[in-house]
């Protein structure tokens, strides 16, 4: 999905996610591409900040209440503020514009990286007997013959459905939501460096460059999903902040 009013930049993203082996569903407002995102339930969207009617903030906000689509914001704004405000709207990745055509394609093949396997399609739950929740996939609740769950006070998650429930209710997450916490679920008490978690969220190998800007975004992805999970920073149940450092499980607690 390609939400974009330029026409030759559309233009452009369309024929470079063309290239990536995506098809591709242009729309030139906001309003355009909430609908059409609704429809046809991309795998991956982009989306401007300057959008005529509603800007690309607001179009991610009302984006995420309903899907689970990896989002790629594109902007001229270049100020760190701008793309702590895209990640706050719900957006996996910020690109400033002019960007070149082959960071953008890095950054796609980085999330195809990360979700290779294919995810089980709303037919699939059906025919398996889940519930999908509006958010889509990761709203979804699973037998617990369905696979293998990781779980940790009350939270679980499982890798291979792409599922996550707390008190065996549906949450739902962003894609870059549903990674982080799978780090720290895999981590098991390990503390894991922000500077690994944002490697981890581009589909690098740990020893690449980190930025500020990347730690500053783990930490707004970090701070989302704590809001969902409902997870006070004072008194973790899931996650701890170990300052200076990075993240991991709280302590088990018995129930």
């Amino acid at each position: 999905m390609v939400i974009e009013d330029d026409a030759d930049v559309r233009n452009l993203l369309s024929a470079i996610l063309h290239e990536a082996g995506f098809t591709c569903v242009p729309a030139a407002s906001g309003v355009e591409g909430i609908n059409a995102v609704r429809v046809h339930q991309p795998i991956l969207t982009t989306l401007d900040v300057s959008l005529p009617g509603i800007d690309g903030f607001e179009v991610a906000r009302r984006i995420r209440s309903f899907s689970t689509t990896y989002v790629i914001m594109l902007s001229a704004r270049n100020e760190e503020i701008d793309t702590l405000m895209g990640l706050d709207a719900g957006a996996d990745d910020y690109l400033t514009k002019p960007f070149r055509p082959r960071e953008l394609r890095a950054r796609i093949e980085a999330m195809l990286r990360r979700h290779r396997h294919d995810y089980p399609s709303a037919a699939t739950q059906s025919d398996r007997g889940l519930a999908a929740g509006p958010g889509g996939l990761a709203g979804a609740v699973a037998t617990p013959e369905d696979g293998a769950w990781l779980s940790h006070n009350g939270l679980r998650i499982n890798s291979d459905m792409w599922l996550c429930d707390l008190d065996g209710a549906p949450v739902e997450l962003t894609r870059s939501e549903f990674d982080l916490l799978l780090a720290l679920m895999e981590g098991n008490r390990r503390v894991i460096a922000k500077e690994s978690l944002a490697l981890e969220l581009r589909g690098e190998s740990p020893g690449g460059y980190v930025s500020d800007a990347d730690r500053r975004a783990v930490e707004v992805h970090m701070a989302n999903l704590r809001r969902k999970l409902n997870d006070a920073v004072s008194a973790p149940r899931f996650i701890e902040t170990v300052r200076g450092v990075g993240y991991r499980l709280a302590e088990h607690r018995n129930r």
